[in-house]
């Protein structure tokens, strides 16, 4: 099933560059959607159901993209759901598409844990530096942690920096053991 989205998910990406689409406008559009027929069962269900016509549908979609505002580009990818069955998967198509866009735009999504709130001069520092090491643009995230002791640790992907008093406590801690 993530091949299929990730099929959707890329058409649709191709469709936003191509276009010159504004890509936080898209996102926040078909997650919009996504979130309409996943709170509203009863337009999932009617969607999805094949005894419904599909002109009912197509009609029905126009009446939403309209009142919500969309883009004739996101009616239209939705359409192309509807016709091949495939908008019962939109939060996974959904999920494809802002990863995939995220990657050709050249963001990258972080999250920071850091002992204190950090002011946004740091967090600007943070970003910039974290930028410089992943050639990406940041998208980072902030929380709390107190267990850290100072610092912070930053989760970029599968990838941990860890600067925090805890880590250079373990790994002096990991060093002495060692020796």
């Amino acid at each position: 099933m993530a091949a299929i989205a990730g099929r959707y998910a890329r058409a649709f990406v191709e469709v936003v560059t191509e276009h010159k689409l504004d890509p936080d406008k898209t996102v926040q559009e078909l997650e919009q959607m996504s979130d309409l027929l996943t709170e509203n069962r009863e337009l999932h269900n009617v969607l999805l159901n094949p005894a419904v016509e599909h002109e009912q549908k197509i009609n029905l979609l126009d009446a939403i993209v309209k009142k919500m505002d969309g883009t004739k580009m996101l009616r239209n990818f939705l359409a192309v759901l509807i016709d091949h069955r495939r908008v019962g998967q939109i939060g996974d198509i959904v999920r494809e598409f802002r990863q995939q866009l995220d990657d050709q735009m050249g963001i990258a999504d972080a999250q920071v844990d850091s002992s204190r709130e950090l002011t946004a001069s740091e967090r600007k520092a943070l970003e910039a530096q974290l930028a410089g090491v992943t050639g990406k643009k940041i998208r980072a995230t902030y929380s709390e942690d107190p267990a850290l002791l100072g610092g912070a640790v930053v989760r970029i992907g599968s990838t941990i920096y860890d600067g925090s008093v805890r880590g250079q406590l373990q790994k002096i801690k990991e060093q002495i053991a060692g020796a």
